[in-house]
């Protein structure tokens, strides 16, 4: 049976480009969207080459309406068997300290996005009876966390989201799943370290204990969830620590301890994680 189309967004790197290669060895035509042109063809032009799949790249904003309204257009120009949604950022640090306006940005690319996208692909795969929604959301939403704070919220709403259009869908032959991955090796957790420092070193990184998954681990347990109809998968030692946590131990610890891994990670800080 042949492929039907895959969107990822945030496609340019990490996890997004870990689930393109994978979409396009399994034998899906991509939609790649991003706002770095430049990244994107690369993307594109290793899938190419490497799988034999055809690739359409679209660089827009997907934090504003003219990039919202052109994913969407692209998106209509074939039917999509996956959605993966997956461009989102975040900060560090307290919330004081923070651009405000930037803050906003975050809640509307990590929830608005997501929602729009979201509404957008799911109807023809419930007309069709087939079809994939991934939304790439954190270990994060599993607690409040302080000096993340938007970035947690953010989410909390992408998972609260996710496990509700799986309930919407059961039984429409469409499957959604919320990804949850703890630390990560990819460009998101390596900008949200101050330049020169090792991971785990005071003022950036993550503590050297910590175990750190890596991107094509986390998309392997994403296909796994979607074949075991699971509507939520935490990925990594941590992911599931957190997930546990969140469930047995009283929420003012939890969120306590998350403060001080990431207070920890605040000093020296190199600033925001741009959008990808």
């Amino acid at each position: 049976m042949s492929r039907g189309a895959a969107l990822v967004t945030g496609a340019s790197a990490g996890l997004g480009r870990a689930y393109a290669r994978s979409l396009a060895e399994r034998g899906h035509p991509l939609l790649l969207v991003a706002r770095r042109r430049e990244r994107l063809d690369e993307v594109a032009a290793f899938c190419r080459d490497r799988f034999a799949v055809p690739v359409r790249v679209v660089a827009c904003d997907l934090a504003t309406d003219e990039g919202l309204a052109t994913c969407r257009a692209a998106m209509d120009e074939a039917p999509l068997e996956v959605a993966v949604l997956n461009a989102g950022f975040g900060s560090l640090g307290p919330l004081t300290g923070l651009d405000r306006e930037r803050e906003g940005r975050m809640v509307r690319l990590n929830c608005l996005a997501v929602l729009d996208l979201a509404a957008h692909a799911l109807p023809p795969m419930v007309a069709r009876g087939r079809g994939d929604l991934v939304i790439v959301s954190s270990a994060a939403a599993f607690q409040p966390v302080p000096h993340m704070a938007t970035y947690a919220a953010t989410k909390a709403f992408e998972l609260s989201l996710a496990e509700a259009l799986a309930g919407e869908t059961a039984g429409t032959g469409v499957r959604v799943v919320a990804v949850c991955p703890g630390p990560t090796s990819t460009e998101f957790s390596e900008v949200l370290t101050r330049e020169g420092a090792r991971p785990g070193a005071a003022g950036g990184g993550w503590p050297w204990m910590l175990p750190i998954d890596d991107a094509p681990a986390v998309v392997r347990a994403t296909w796994r969830a979607l074949d075991r109809g699971r509507p939520v998968v935490a990925t990594g030692l941590v992911a599931h620590a957190s997930r546990m946590a969140s469930r047995v131990v009283p929420r003012r610890m939890v969120v306590g301890v998350a403060g001080l891994l990431h207070r920890h990670r605040t000093a020296g800080r190199a600033g925001d994680r741009h959008p990808i």
